[in-house]
């Protein structure tokens, strides 16, 4: 066998080997465009209330942050958090969230939803948010209490914004914490209102 031939093997095996052990590509949601990769969650032990992911290397969806999570998320890079409470919801937290957010020198962007008529999840709400993201210089926190609200809007965002079909993104935003499984009291989602159109991929049962 000629000795080129019987180093292909190794040449290739060598290459492969060269390729695994380079660092994943930056996937940056925030200023990307085209597909956007899953969400990962994450412990939210001492962190986040009821849910915490990750969706590239540039986006964090949660529940409600505690300080220290705050002070983290600064560290690795945070420079937007954005909240979607009440503020009657807030005034229980324990600390001043958005005097934090600014000590730590992050902006703050609070899009308070409730779906009432003062409060509501619309097309309005939506703009505010895709508006935040497109001004973003840095990694962005979309928070509420349990990630429930934020994980409406998100999907809104990758539907409308992202051109992310229906599907992917009402499946991603199920792994954050959806709930699609229980609808509103007139069976229409937090996501259709963000639309004002309705989303036949979402399930639309009964409670």
């Amino acid at each position: 066998m000629p000795l080129l031939a019987s180093l292909r093997p190794l040449t290739v095996c060598a290459a492969v080997a060269l390729a695994l052990a380079q660092p994943a590509a930056a996937q940056s949601v925030v200023k990307g465009a085209g597909p956007v990769p899953a969400p990962v969650t994450q412990d939210i032990t001492g962190l986040f209330q009821a849910k915490y992911a990750t969706v590239g290397d540039d986006m964090f969806i949660g529940g409600q942050p505690t300080e220290k999570a705050l002070r983290e998320l600064k560290a690795q890079g945070v420079t937007t958090v954005i909240n979607l409470r009440m503020p009657e919801e807030m005034a229980r937290i324990g600390f001043d969230e958005a005097a934090l957010v600014k000590e730590l020198g992050m902006k703050y962007v609070h899009i308070p939803m409730r779906g009432s008529a003062e409060n509501p999840y619309g097309p309005a709400q939506l703009d505010t948010f895709a508006a935040a993201m497109a001004a973003a210089d840095g990694k962005v926190l979309l928070h509420c209490t349990i990630a429930w609200r934020a994980s409406h809007l998100w999907g809104a965002y990758l539907i409308r914004e992202r051109h992310i079909p229906a599907a992917t993104a009402v499946a991603q935003a199920r792994q954050i914490n959806l709930q699609d499984e229980r609808p509103m009291g007139d069976g229409r989602h937090p996501l259709e209102g963000f639309l004002d159109r309705a989303v036949p991929e979402m399930n639309h049962s009964k409670p």
